[in-house]
């Protein structure tokens, strides 16, 4: 493992401030990297302090003034490079991933190709930063609208996705001209260090100014509320819980600022009596226990029509019973399940699953810690399933665990308003083959989610379209389709080419 961190960069101890190419040393608190698989040190990191983060800012500031100035292509090009660099790069990073986050080794892999695949789609949009025009109502005159940088774009990540939504956020912020202060999760800053080491050699060579693609590392005590308080930095992009988001929108908000918030999920999928179960099950399965329930468009809850929930649910049952043989070491390409990140985790997973049970649910799968050689951390459970009622207050909340509950409706009109009757409003699916449903589920008075599927899980989404939620996932969107305005300014424009000074709406005003 060794020989794997050192073609990285990683060393035993690291230091958290880059500016590009050059590392600034630190001496701020020592955070440990522990790999939730076996509870082992991978390495250390020297974090960053107040005045580590306002030399980042200083240069950060700097650099915006001169990136702005390059043409949108050229800086298209540059993202070009680094998506090559992490090709090169993917299956380094994607272990170095799944040893440090848990998830297993495709999934590691998958989420390098998240980044590879958002540097292709932002090297197409560097020319496509298209505006509008339209016609003025007053003669010889034309107006437009514009979009220009916004300046410093500060990205806060969380450890479930260590890299991949860096890449979402900051591949498209610079190519809209914008400088990036990356803030990445303290339970996963290695892999933030080694994709900035990957990235190194492509600003070096281009000559991208030093302060364009920054990292800082450190306790959110430490400076984490300077950098949302930062009248210096328009915009945060913020992936983490509902309690951090609300937190950070209050502070932004104070200044007027720009969020784009990515908060927590609390997903359903309807399983129509009209559904395709043999595409229903494998999807549910996936989007329940992959990542080992952590992802923020994890199934949390499985609608089912009573006219086939006993069906469903023994075919769940069996799913999840095959699935104990795969629970391991997510290095091993034969596991489908890995660890949760730490203890704290399994805490809440074992709490949920009592707070369900005092509540009247009732637990008709998993639910263990597990124990033995095979398991070198007690990071490792049985995914749950349990029958509830959406009413349930722990139903109503998000559990970053292994844990989908059962629910029955009658009518796919209750199916929908159990669906959104929720506090969150990430991800959402429908299976059913029955039209009417799925064009009701995807209308406006159906699924009130960021993300709507039919016959497809909820969790999974492609870069290409804008990822994001409503209600208490925060209404951000980031990633593809429009996304990208988020990380600009609009201006409207009006030329008067004429010898005359009109005024709109025909008023007179002569003097």
């Amino acid at each position: 493992m060794n020989k794997l961190l050192l073609k990285l960069g990683i060393e035993e101890y690291n230091f958290g401030v880059s500016t590009g190419v050059s590392w600034r040393k630190t001496n701020g608190v020592l955070i440990d990297s522990i790999s939730p698989i076996d509870n082992t040190k991978i390495g250390s990191v020297y974090s960053a302090g107040k005045d580590d983060y306002g030399y980042v800012m200083a240069k950060a500031t700097e650099a915006f003034k001169v990136w702005r100035t390059i043409p949108a292509p050229e800086r298209g090009e540059v993202v070009r490079q680094i998506g090559l660099a992490l090709r090169n790069a993917k299956d380094d990073l994607g272990e170095l991933v799944t040893l440090e986050m848990g998830k297993i080794i495709q999934e590691g892999l998958g989420e390098v190709q998240e980044m590879i695949d958002i540097c292709d789609f932002a090297v197409g949009q560097s020319r496509l930063l298209n505006g509008f025009t339209m016609h003025s109502e007053r003669k010889n005159h034309r107006m437009y609208d514009q979009y220009h940088p916004l300046g410093v774009v500060g990205v806060i990540t969380s450890f479930n996705f260590p890299v991949a939504v860096w890449a979402w956020n900051s591949m498209v912020a610079a190519i809209a001209g914008n400088v990036v202060v990356w803030k990445p999760s303290s339970k996963t800053p290695l892999a933030a260090i080694a994709t900035q080491k990957i990235i190194q050699n492509v600003l070096k060579e281009n000559g991208v100014p030093e302060g364009v693609f920054n990292l800082i590392i450190g306790p959110s005590k430490e400076f984490g509320d300077d950098m949302l308080k930062d009248r210096r930095i328009p915009l945060i992009s913020l992936t983490g819980s509902t309690k951090v988001g609300k937190h950070a929108s209050e502070i932004v908000g104070a200044r007027l600022g720009k969020t784009i918030m990515e908060l927590g999920g609390n997903n359903a999928v309807i399983v129509s009596q009209h559904a395709d179960l043999s595409m229903a099950i494998p999807s549910i399965v996936f989007g329940a226990v992959g990542t080992a329930g952590q992802r923020c468009t994890s199934t949390r809850r499985v609608i089912v029509h009573e006219s086939i929930y006993d069906n469903v649910k023994k075919s769940l049952v069996g799913a999840y019973k095959q699935l104990g043989c795969k629970i391991g070491n997510p290095l091993d390409g034969e596991a489908l399940i890995g660890p949760l990140i730490d203890g704290y985790s399994v805490k809440a997973f074992e709490n949920a699953l009592q707070r369900a049970v005092a509540e009247g649910g009732k637990v008709i799968f998993g639910g263990k810690s597990l124990m033995g050689k095979q398991y070198k951390s007690k990071n490792f459970v049985v995914p749950a399933i349990v029958e509830a009622e959406n009413y349930y207050k722990i139903v109503q909340e998000e559990t970053f665990a292994p844990i989908v509950y059962l629910i029955k409706y009658k009518t796919f009109e209750e199916a929908i308003e159990l669906n959104n009757n929720v506090p969150q409003g990430l991800s959402s699916s429908v299976f059913t083959l029955n039209m009417r449903e799925s064009e009701m589920f995807l209308s406006g008075v159906g699924s009130d989610c960021g993300i709507a599927n039919v016959n497809s899980g909820t969790s999974g989404a492609e870069i290409g379209g804008a990822f994001g939620g409503e209600k208490d996932t925060g209404g951000g969107r980031e990633s593809g389709s429009d996304s990208w305005k988020a990380y600009m300014r609009r201006q409207t424009n009006t030329i008067n080419y004429g010898n005359e000074l009109p005024l709109a709406q025909g008023i007179k005003f002569a003097f």
